[in-house]
């Protein structure tokens, strides 16, 4: 993540970051959870910290596959999808990402319209089920629901098709409420990297106070993000390529880079990217945690996406299973709770805080595709 002393390289010249009070949020303060009583067992302690720190789970594709149901009701339970209130309740998660990725070959207006659908789909998927969920945009948000005791529900990521390739979608997708954005898949972030245009929309996101989301985007998009972005940025679904050669998953060196930016990589539960059993999963988690720090690593449940999960983190409801296995690896309960909830909630200050100092230095860009990259 740059510096936010480094100068805007703006559309309009309005100022400059010389004055800036204070850097970005420190990372976010953990209380140790109260002493285990004797003879508790290592899932009865996990179950004791998510009640204290729940999990921020970093994608889920919920609303997509709602669409296929005739009729559902989350709030009592539905065994048609991995995700509903009572399996989330038992597994300790307070807040979610809801994924508005579209399938593979939508493109322009129909990727706008079919993303449109996607948050009114989930618009009227929370309002339809008050008791357990809650619209959240911000950190304090997700707190605030959290005290109220519901699950927050944040918009994103979204696909960067559904820009078309458009700054003023961009704004209005954010005033609906899209808080995440993934950059791959357009020709302003491909395996090329980000062009003069693609580094508009990543300032402009961090104008406004979208994430950037780079899971599945080429290494030279993910070095060229690290170095333009002022706020913080995510891969929302990438495990260890040393443990398993996926292609969403990140090398070493990425993972070391995103560690020294203060970014955040979110380790899938899938078989596919991460093996099929709770100690793989666990695995990638020590990894992570070892190459790019504590507070550089999260949970992403990558429920309801038509993906196999590994064995006892099945649905939505498994999560205390996984913190088990990370207690009797003889993980710190602070780290524990960064992974869970902290480092989440750290990212989603870091977007605000970059958002509110850039936005009083930075007007709207007007600029277009043909403009930069013509």
């Amino acid at each position: 993540m740059a510096d936010l002393q480094d100068e805007l390289h703006t559309t309009t010249e309005v100022g400059d970051f010389d004055d800036l009070p204070e850097p970005l949020p420190e990372p976010f303060p953990v209380e140790p959870c109260a002493p285990a009583a004797a003879g508790t067992t290592p899932l009865e302690r996990a179950r004791t910290i998510l009640e204290a720190y729940p999990v921020a789970d970093g994608y889920n594709g919920l609303p997509w596959a709602l669409r296929h149901l005739p009729w559902y009701d989350l709030e009592v339970g539905e065994s048609a999808v991995d995700t509903d209130v009572p399996r989330l309740r038992e597994g300790r998660v307070g807040a979610l990402l809801w994924s508005l990725h579209l399938p593979e070959g939508l493109d322009g207006d129909r990727a706008v319209g079919a993303t449109l659908e996607q948050l009114d789909l989930i618009k009227t998927v929370v309002r339809n089920h008050p008791e357990g969920l809650r619209l959240a945009h911000t950190a304090g948000q997700t707190t605030d629901v959290r005290n109220c005791g519901r699950i927050s529900v944040l918009l994103g990521p979204a696909g960067a098709a559904a820009l078309g390739d458009s700054l003023g979608i961009l704004r209005s997708l954010y005033a609906l409420g899209v808080r995440v954005l993934t950059l791959t898949g357009v020709t302003w972030a491909s395996e090329a990297g980000l062009t003069r245009f693609g580094e508009e929309v990543l300032r402009e996101m961090n104008r406004l106070g979208v994430l950037a989301d780079l899971s599945g985007a080429s290494a030279d998009t993910i070095r060229r993000a690290l170095a333009v972005s002022k706020a913080p940025v995510m891969c929302t679904r990438s495990a260890a390529r040393a443990l398993r050669p996926h292609p969403a998953n990140l090398p070493d060196d990425l993972l070391a880079a995103l560690g020294e930016n203060k970014g955040l990589c979110m380790v899938p539960l899938t078989a596919e990217q991460t093996g099929p059993t709770v100690r793989d999963v666990a695995d990638h988690l020590d990894h992570v945690r070892e190459v790019a720090g504590a507070e550089c690593v999260g949970l992403s449940g990558t429920y309801d996406v038509g993906t196999a999960h590994p064995q006892e983190l099945g649905d939505a409801s498994c999560y205390p299973h996984l913190i088990a296995e990370l207690l009797r690896r003889g993980w710190p309960e602070t780290d524990i709770a960064l992974l869970t909830w902290g480092n989440v909630q750290r990212v989603l200050r870091g977007a605000d805080f970059t958002a509110h100092a850039t936005s009083q230095r930075r007007e709207p860009s007007t600029a277009k595709i043909s403009d930069l990259d013509g």
